[in-house]
């Protein structure tokens, strides 16, 4: 249960809750609703037994945890209500300073397996997909006419804030990995097309980066951002409920608390005001993982309703203008 100005808001934590959900969105190609998504880690990609020996954070967050489950629910229940022609993703691994750049991939998106330290197997995995050179245009369009800097990208490129760590074109984890998972390994019927976030990690400036791609949801294009809400490296039992911490939890819980706000003004104020919650920085040593909860809501436009369609912990997925 989640409790906003003294009402409980029953929110959906089981498979059958999370499909009740998904199949309650309205049909609406026509204005297709912005989401945030729990985007997961290397770890939903895992050997059932190698997630095994990472005891609760691997049944968490491994392929047999409740986002894994749902991830599978997402992706078809997506392609169903909406009929996309188009994907506009933003990840929490690849953000930008200055300037806005978009995936020009043409006929197949490369992969980034931009993580280290795992079995060969992880860097074999698969996701083949295209990309679409007019709508990558439309979206840098959409950024100039705004008033920001912005261009495509089909090469290697600096990615993250200090420029450093991994390059090279292709979509990153925060993608691929999810999206095996949503729409089978094999997805080249609908371009997809990846945006880097503001590396401020400001949550004003990524709403903002949110709020310029909204009108592509009235032109048939899923726009997807995905991160996590808790995200830790530094404390990895922060992943669990289990094992997290009260503060972390008590954050988890705002997180609810606030993005189920029924008054849109209330709710942006309740969102932004998160970061300054006791438990933020410690889910969030930095807040990549964090920002791209704003980014979608930004996408769902400034008077949005918003629903949470699974509140798996640390991972939820939310619906703006649903």
């Amino acid at each position: 249960m989640s409790t906003t100005n003294g009402t409980s808001v029953s929110l959906p934590r089981t498979q059958e809750d999370w499909k009740k959900a998904l199949d309650e969105l309205p049909s609406t190609p026509d204005k297709i609703p912005a989401f945030f998504f729990g985007h997961g880690s290397p770890m939903l990609a895992f050997d059932v037994a190698d997630a095994g020996t990472m005891g609760e954070v691997g049944r968490a967050m491994g392929p047999k945890g409740n986002l894994a489950t749902f991830l599978k629910d997402f992706g078809p229940a997506l392609l169903s209500k909406y009929k996309p022609k188009g994907i506009v993703v933003f990840s929490a691994h690849w953000d930008t300073a200055g300037e806005r750049l978009v995936t020009d991939y043409g006929d197949e998106n490369p992969l980034l397996y931009d993580y280290y330290g795992f079995k060969p197997a992880l860097y074999q995995l698969k996701f083949k997909s295209r990309g679409d050179s007019a709508l990558s245009q439309r979206v840098v369009q959409l950024y100039k006419d705004a008033g920001y800097l912005a261009r495509t990208t089909s090469k290697l490129e600096p990615r993250g804030r200090d420029g450093r760590g991994f390059n090279g074109p292709g979509l990153d984890h925060g993608v691929f990995v999810p999206f095996r998972l949503m729409f089978g390994e094999e997805f080249t019927d609908i371009p997809i097309v990846e945006v880097s976030m503001d590396s401020s990690l400001d949550p004003q400036a990524n709403w903002q980066i949110g709020e310029v791609v909204e009108p592509l949801r009235r032109e048939g294009i899923l726009v997807l951002s995905g991160g996590l809400l808790i995200h830790n490296l530094r404390d990895f039992s922060a992943f669990s409920e289990t094992t997290a911490n009260s503060a972390v939890k008590d954050f988890n819980q705002a997180i609810l608390d606030a993005v189920t706000v029924k008054d849109p003004v209330a709710r942006k104020e309740a969102m932004l005001n998160l970061v300054k919650h006791r438990g933020f920085r410690q889910a969030h040593p930095t807040a990549d993982h964090f920002v791209p909860l704003y980014i979608g809501a930004g996408a769902g436009g400034g008077n949005a309703d918003a629903k949470v369609l699974a509140a798996i912990y640390g991972a939820p997925t939310i619906a703006f203008d649903p």
